[in-house]
């Protein structure tokens, strides 16, 4: 059975990630892998925190529902989201990366970088992109 590593964030971009996940798992009969990556550190507080586990509770019982085997993992280590999903991937022996995308300025992405590029660029396996 093979895996898929879905990149999971809680907007329009991430659920459509998951969505496309759960699809292809199906279609492949492969395992779904959740990957739910926060830098942490000072920036997530108390409340964020509480918060970002109600989600994954969420998630477990949206992906309980679908019958397909899954995983959920988070991450607040420090790591960018991209490093995080890219790691999953070579540590599973991942045969596909889904990810979200959404639009962004041109000055946003030479600020904050791109997650979504590092990731189809450094993926040693295929990646699917969709929209929210």
């Amino acid at each position: 059975m093979g895996t898929i590593v879905v990149g999971y964030v809680p907007k329009p971009e991430g659920k459509a990630a998951l969505r496309q996940g759960v699809e292809e798992a199906k279609l492949r009969n492969s395992r779904l892998v959740v990957v739910n990556s926060n830098r942490g550190g000072r920036e997530m507080s108390d409340e964020d925190s509480v918060q970002s586990q109600a989600e994954l509770d969420e998630i477990n019982q949206h992906l309980a529902d679908t019958g397909v085997e899954f995983e959920v993992r988070q991450f607040v280590r420090g790591m960018e989201p991209a490093e995080d999903l890219i790691d999953i991937a070579r540590e599973t022996g991942a045969e596909l990366i889904v990810i979200g995308l959404r639009r962004r300025t041109p000055l946003g992405k030479l600020i904050l970088g791109s997650n979504a590029q590092q990731v189809l660029l450094d993926a040693s396996c295929p990646v699917l992109a969709v929209k929210a």
